[in-house]
């Protein structure tokens, strides 16, 4: 299985370094790019396109595994493929549940193209949001044994209700929250690559061949990517990319099962939260600039620059700096998460959960660090 998801992250990578070297000298001949602007810390017009790439590279391996293994026949001689491993990698993906993941494919495609004209022409937020809603729907509502939190339901006996609910909030929130993320280089993409590590490695230990194929291919896009957006970025992801990647994570993160029903690797009902925080960074972002903008009056969705990010370079810290303190915080969350499916005990737990808390702690420190005085 780890051999398989490194194939297909490095098939990923390639795809996704070839595709956003492409976009960096087309963008500019197509007039496809970010001014600088109010509420922009770029000084000088930067490609977008990136989405495109990352878009491109998750979803064309993945709909090519889909069709391809329908198509290989387990009893010919010219394939070379050992019993064994048909059985235990290739037979199961044959076995895909090829509606859901369509789905999937389908309604990342939808907020692929509304962030391509988004790029070029600021649509209004609640629309964006509607579509959002929509999207995460249309893939939780028809599918909900495949693609939702059945945990609440298993436990709480909501008929589904609850699953669907919850499912469909968490989704919402996810993209958002990376598409909040996309405001200076290397941001969005670096923490969405260490969340996607963390998920990966989780999937891969508990045995999840689908959503560890699917991360694989969404970190291979993702790096791939950053060898051009990381600081000082040369092309930018824009929303075609945020929210195709927010969209990702927070489906695959309610696929994941985090809390099996036979119990079989010591998880206590705990270990349902580890998404939580894997992604405490990137949600304590979105609430806080919420809040901000709505203290002030102002749409949670209107962009400015009071993002986390923002607010740790008035404090002195350069965006190099900033961006690499939030890799690393979410990092350090991350790997806290990947044990809690592992242990067995609450306090252990909550050893896990008292850590991140301590994090989220220092990082309202820092938020407290007095404003660099100005010469006079």
């Amino acid at each position: 299985m780890v051999f398989a998801a490194l194939i297909l992250g490095l098939l990923s990578f390639s795809i996704a370094l070839l595709v956003t070297g492409a976009m960096k000298r087309i963008a500019p001949k197509l007039n496809f790019v970010d001014k600088p602007g109010h509420r922009k810390v770029h000084k000088a017009p930067t490609p977008l396109g990136g989405g495109v790439a990352i878009y491109l590279a998750f979803a064309g391996p993945m709909l090519g595994v889909l069709i391809g293994v329908r198509l290989l026949d387990p009893a010919s001689p010219m394939l070379g493929i050992p019993p064994e491993l048909w059985t235990a990698y290739i037979g199961g993906a044959r076995n895909l549940a090829t509606a859901p993941t369509l789905s999937l494919l389908g309604a990342m495609t939808l907020l692929h193209v509304m962030g391509l004209i988004d790029d070029r022409k600021a649509l209004g937020p609640y629309l964006k949001l509607v579509v959002q809603l929509a999207a995460a729907a249309a893939v939780v509502i028809p599918f909900k044994q495949f693609w939702s939190l059945t945990a609440f339901d298993d436990r709480l006996g909501a008929n589904g209700v609850l699953a669907i609910g919850v499912s469909v909030l968490w989704i919402t929130a996810i993209t958002n929250a990376f598409n909040f993320l996309d405001n200076m280089d290397g941001l969005s993409a670096g923490i969405a690559a260490v969340c996607t590590t963390s998920f990966l490695i989780t999937a891969l230990s508990i045995g999840q061949w689908f959503v560890a194929a699917a991360l694989a291919l969404l970190l291979g896009a993702l790096i791939g990517f950053l060898c051009f957006n990381f600081p000082p970025a040369s092309i930018f992801m824009g929303d075609s990319g945020s929210l195709v990647v927010g969209f990702v994570l927070g489906v695959l993160t309610v696929r994941t099962t985090y809390l099996p029903a036979n119990q079989d690797f010591g998880a206590g009902w705990y270990a349902v939260f580890a998404p939580v925080i894997v992604l405490a960074v990137p949600l304590y972002d979105l609430v806080v600039v919420s809040l901000i903008r709505l203290r002030a009056g102002k749409s949670p969705f209107v962009g400015d620059t009071n993002h986390f990010s923002h607010r740790l370079v008035r404090r002195g810290m350069s965006k190099r700096t900033a961006v690499l303190c939030i890799w690393l915080l979410t990092a350090t969350t991350s790997v806290a998460a990947i044990i809690l499916p592992h242990v067995t005990s609450p306090l252990a737990a909550f050893l896990v959960f008292a850590q991140t808390f301590l994090i989220l702690g220092v990082v309202m420190l820092l938020e407290q660090h007095p404003l660099p005085r100005e010469d006079a």
